[in-house]
Order: C-alpha cells, then structure tokens, then sequence
C-alpha cells in the first residue's frame, strides 16, 4: 500500500510540475505575441510614414519638372521670336 501511496504522490508532484510547465511556455507564447505584434505594427507605421515621405518628394519633383518645362517652353518661345527678328532683318539689307 506505500508504495501505491508514493507512485500516486510522485504522480502529483509530477503532474504538478507539466501543469507550472504548460503555463510557464503559455506565458513565453503570450510575450512573444506581444512583442511580435508591437514590432510588425512599428514596421506598418514606418511604413507608411515612408510612403507619405515618398509621395511628397514625387510631388515635390514634379512641381520642379513642371516649372523647368515651362521655363523651357519660355526660352523656346523666345528663341523662335529672335530667329523670326532676324530674318525679317536680313531680308530687310
């Protein structure tokens, strides 16, 4: 009868320990959920301030290209002006 008496009392200090095991990973489990997730919503919020920085400097781009173009377009214009000034001046000699 002791020693049904000692297996069944090992049993429960054993038993006792995978329970205190099982919480103990399931708390590991929990953290590492929570850290992860902190991280992948750190990582979306760099994100997408990296998106909004990318699109202001396309804007930014653009605005210039456009400027030049019609600076461009300006100095074109204004060449095409002068040619026709000076061939009316050699027709003219």
């Amino acid at each position: 009868m002791h020693r049904s008496e000692r297996d069944a009392a090992a049993a429960r200090v054993l038993a006792g320990g995978a329970d205190r095991d099982v919480e103990q990973i399931r708390g590991e489990i929990r953290d590492f959920k929570q850290a992860t997730t902190a991280s992948f919503n750190a990582m979306r919020e760099g994100i997408g301030d990296l998106r909004t920085e990318m699109r202001n400097g396309f804007g930014e781009v653009d605005r210039g290209f456009n400027e030049m173009c019609g600076r461009l377009d300006a100095t074109a214009a204004g060449i095409e002006q002068i040619a026709r000034m000076l061939e009316r001046g050699e027709g003219e000699r």
